[in-house]
Parts: C-alpha cells; sequence; structure tokens
C-alpha cells in the first residue's frame, strides 16, 4: 500500500515538473480579458504564447523570480509581432500588444494618424460594419487595414471622432519597445509612459501565436461547459495570430 502512494506520488511530481518545463520554456496559455486588441483578439480567446521566440529572462519563469536582469539566447522581435509582455510599471502583470516602435524609431500621432520615423503609415480603410466594444461601451468606429514597412498587415479602427488626433514625439530608447493595442483608442500602451511606457527587452514572456479555444463572455462562462453550445466561437478555434 505504502509503495503504490509513493508512486502516485512520484507521477503527480513528473508531471507537475513536465509541465513546468513546457509553460517556462515552450508554451504558456494566456487569456484576452480586455477589448484592447479588438477586432483581431477578443474577450474570451485563450491563445497558446511560444516562450522560446525571444530568449528567455526571468519572467519567462512562474512568479518572475528575481535571479537575474539578462536575456539568455536572445533572438529580436519583428515589427508587428503580438507580444504578451510584463508591464515595465509592477513587472507583474501582463500585457498583450502589437509591437509598433523599434529602438530608436520615432512614433507620433498626427491629424488621427500613425506616423512611424516621419512617415505615414499605409492604411486602407474597409467599409465593413464590426461592433467593437471598451468596456461596457460600443464603439462607434472605422475599420482600417495598416500595412506596417516590413508587409506586416493587420487590423486597426479608430473612433469616428478621431479622439487622439495629435500627440507628441515618442522616440523609442535603446533595448526598449514601443507597444499598441489594435483597439487604439481603447488601449492602455506604450502611448501612456506613466502607467505602460516604453517597455524593456527583458519584459517580453513570449510571441502569442494561435487560438485554441474561444467563448463569449456574455452568452456563458467558461466553467459551465453544459452551456458552451450557445459560448463558444469554434470559427476561432486553431486561428493563428497575425
Amino acid at each position: 500500500m505504502k509503495k503504490k502512494i509513493f508512486e502516485n506520488i512520484k507521477t503527480i511530481i513528473y508531471a507537475l515538473l513536465i509541465a513546468l518545463i513546457i509553460r517556462s520554456f515552450l508554451f504558456q496559455p494566456f487569456y484576452i480579458p480586455s477589448s484592447s486588441m479588438e477586432p483581431n483578439l477578443l474577450i474570451g480567446d485563450r491563445l497558446f504564447v511560444s516562450k522560446y521566440s525571444y530568449g528567455y529572462s526571468r519572467h519567462s519563469l512562474p512568479f518572475s523570480p528575481g535571479t537575474s536582469n539578462k536575456r539568455f539566447f536572445d533572438k529580436k522581435p519583428k515589427r508587428g509581432d503580438v507580444i504578451v509582455f510584463k508591464t515595465p510599471a509592477d513587472n507583474k502583470t501582463d500585457y498583450i500588444k502589437r509591437l509598433i516602435g523599434m529602438p530608436g524609431d520615432i512614433i507620433q500621432i498626427v491629424n488621427a494618424e500613425l506616423y512611424l520615423n516621419k512617415k505615414k503609415i499605409k492604411r486602407n480603410k474597409l467599409d465593413i460594419k464590426i461592433e467593437i466594444n471598451c468596456g461596457s461601451e460600443i464603439l462607434n468606429l472605422n475599420l482600417f487595414e495598416e500595412e506596417l514597412p516590413n508587409g506586416v498587415k493587420y487590423l486597426a479602427v479608430y473612433r469616428n471622432n478621431d479622439t487622439m488626433q495629435q500627440t507628441d514625439e515618442f522616440i523609442v530608447p535603446k533595448n526598449h519597445y514601443f507597444f499598441m493595442g489594435d483597439n487604439r483608442d481603447c488601449s492602455k500602451d506604450s502611448r501612456f509612459l506613466g502607467s505602460v511606457g516604453y517597455v524593456n527587452f527583458n519584459n517580453f514572456v513570449g510571441k502569442a501565436e494561435i487560438i485554441f479555444f474561444s467563448n463569449d463572455k456574455k452568452k456563458g462562462n467558461f466553467f459551465k461547459f453544459w452551456r458552451w453550445y450557445k459560448s463558444i466561437r469554434t470559427d476561432r478555434f486553431f486561428n493563428k495570430i497575425k
């Protein structure tokens, strides 16, 4: 009897160790709690983030132990990547945004249009009706397909009344990056220097890769599986994140 209990404990320990290794060095699941990345990521999306995409830092490990301020086996990100990072304000909270500015870049919004290094980002207005949220508010907005200088295309939305008309220039410091949410008027991101600001490379957790599950919280809770038929969005399963 004792031997059987011991074997069961060993099995559990091995399983936990394997799960810890996968979570720390390969893939980690994340949940989308806000509308800041709509229309590309919706509240209720569950996705896998690759931990190896940019190498490893202390934030690759659970609870971000203060063992080192270095990054190991680092690989540089690409402009347009959707990335999970720890906010500089507390080094604990996970945010997910799109990488817009690289070290040394100049970012500015002029007349409600995004400029990168003094050049306007290409964008094409789409005549598509789409419902976008900001908390409990449904936004009146314009939908665009934007294209970054490296050819990455994605959807972005702006309010019809262009609430963010002008900004100062944001000059990205060395070893830091500038992030924005695709839901431009409902995203706390690098434009807000006091709360998010420029993100150090060591704060990167990983690259958002694929949606593996999605459910609409308004129609049913994830844990109430008997109501999944009303809330799950099967059309989003296994969608690659762009």
